[in-house]
């Protein structure tokens, strides 16, 4: 049969995410363009339709090629219309991206938020292939979460389900989140909150190090630098992972026991740790779960890495768009 593609698109701060993706979810090709923030966000879905159109061009193919673009977005949708209520790092309040991206593209678009079709990509082809039921979380510059329950994403009554990063993770107090809350656990356990964590700890003690000497010389340190001093046995990077490892293994349990999934997947760049977090977390999620919901559910790190979003838009595209076209 003649092969028909699918676009996957996600939307990131930084960067957008794409690829075409073929009906068995391998990706035939895929790039990346910045996100442009300039006047809110306004030029976002030019830009990708443009985009689509260059890279057709270049494989020599035309739009005849494409069923359609699933793409996901941060910030809660509008499921009704595909609009955006409010995505604060793109500047976007209820922004119509369904229509503007379609009436740019002349294809057909499905949006959902961007923790959700990273929770899909994984359940189709990552680590959750196989469960039907599991809980995706991504632990990036924020802490997102995708729940898919009889291998259905669960978007609650207006589309916000799923907003694990903004369970409050210490009772009272704690750091001011985005989200105008305090305390979530997106202050803890994304890359900017391990971050925090441990400058309050440098500041507040005078424990030498590995950590110790690269914030003496260079006032700041890096996510990625914690984890690799926690693995040279750094007492503070040590200190500052379990505290990471007790609320997110405090928050993932409770919503295990809620939800009974069978894989709960980690992922986003905090996920690189591997180990150096996955053993912690362990401990501390058997220590919260209801021993059978322990029982059942495996943690799992991510294995599709940046590519589960737009693997998991292609299948929003494939599900939602086919039985039209095939």
């Amino acid at each position: 049969m003649y092969e028909k593609w699918f676009v996957g698109v996600d939307i990131g701060g930084t960067t957008i995410k794409m690829a075409f993706i073929n009906q068995n979810g391998e990706v035939v090709h895929k790039w990346e363009i910045s996100t442009n923030k300039n006047e809110k966000g306004h030029h976002i879905p030019t830009d990708i339709a443009k985009s689509i159109d260059q890279t057709l061009d270049k494989l020599d193919q035309t739009k005849s090629k494409v069923i359609g673009i699933g793409i996901g977005a941060p910030g809660p949708v509008n499921l009704k219309n595909g609009s955006i209520d409010i995505a604060v790092n793109l500047g976007w309040e209820n922004f119509p991206l369904k229509n503007r991206l379609e009436m740019e593209s002349s294809l057909p678009v499905i949006v959902d938020n961007d923790a959700n079709i990273a929770a899909i990509g994984e359940m189709w082809k990552g680590a959750g292939e196989g469960a039907k039921d599991l809980v995706c979380v991504t632990l990036g510059t924020g802490v997102g979460g995708g729940i898919i329950a009889n291998g259905e994403i669960v978007h609650g009554t207006n589309g916000a389900g799923g907003e694990i990063g903004h369970m409050t993770s210490i009772a009272e107090g704690g750091a001011p989140c985005n989200c105008g809350k305090t305390g979530c656990l997106e202050t803890i356990a994304s890359a900017t909150g391990i971050v925090r964590l441990t400058m309050e700890e440098l500041s507040s003690a005078n424990t030498p190090g590995m950590l110790r000497d690269f914030y003496n010389e260079h006032q700041t340190v890096s996510a990625e630098l914690v984890f690799d001093a926690a693995h040279e046995h750094d007492g503070v990077a040590i200190k500052v992972i379990d505290k990471v490892a007790l609320y997110l293994g405090l928050a993932l349990a409770n919503t295990a026991n809620a939800l009974n999934p069978e894989k709960i997947v980690i992922g986003g760049g905090v996920s690189k740790a591997g180990d150096t977090l996955l053993t912690p977390l362990k401990e501390q999620f058997t220590r919260f779960a209801f021993p059978r919901v322990a029982q059942g559910v495996e943690l799992v790190i991510a294995t599709l890495g940046n590519d589960a979003g737009v693997i998991g838009g292609a299948w929003l595209a494939k599900t939602r768009l086919t039985n039209n076209h095939l």
